[in-house]
């Protein structure tokens, strides 16, 4: 009775250990697939943008998005291009913003990003005759080319 008491206790420990150790595999595997990302510096990267833009105020923005980022962009170092996209049933703006190397793009300051996005916000309120910036980032991330 005893040593059915203690292997009992020794296979649900077994059991509980496999689970653990099978749990914690299964993320650094999650880890091990995402870290190459990580690595492409020297690659070819799209930053991707999304925005909420209201369709009432879609010239505006569009007018201070050329007016304000696009010669701003274009002046810094391993910038290619970028292309604006609008989702009229959504009004929602995609814009893919096309950099020779993550290195060269991350090497822009975030104070100096800021500082445009200032500009580019107080243009917008101005515009607008509004105190707040109608436009929300929706997401942000990296797009990377698949060969």
């Amino acid at each position: 009775m005893k040593l059915n008491l203690i292997f009992d206790k020794f296979i649900k420990g077994l059991i509980y250990s496999l689970i653990l150790i099978s749990i914690i595999f299964q993320n650094n595997v999650s880890l091990l697939n995402a870290s190459p990302m990580t690595q492409n510096k020297n690659l070819l990267i799209i930053e991707e943008l999304r925005l909420n833009v209201p369709s009432n105020y879609k010239k505006v923005w569009l007018n201070a998005e050329n007016q304000i980022w696009e010669p701003w962009l274009a002046q810094q170092d391993g910038f290619l291009g970028r292309q604006i996209f609008y989702n009229e049933e959504k009004e929602e703006a995609l814009l893919l913003v096309k950099w020779k190397n993550k290195k060269l793009w991350k090497n822009i300051s975030v104070e100096e990003v800021n500082r445009i996005q200032n500009i580019f916000e107080e243009n917008v309120k101005d515009a607008l005759n509004l105190s707040k910036n109608p436009f929300e980032l929706l997401y942000e991330g990296e797009l990377f080319n698949q060969k």
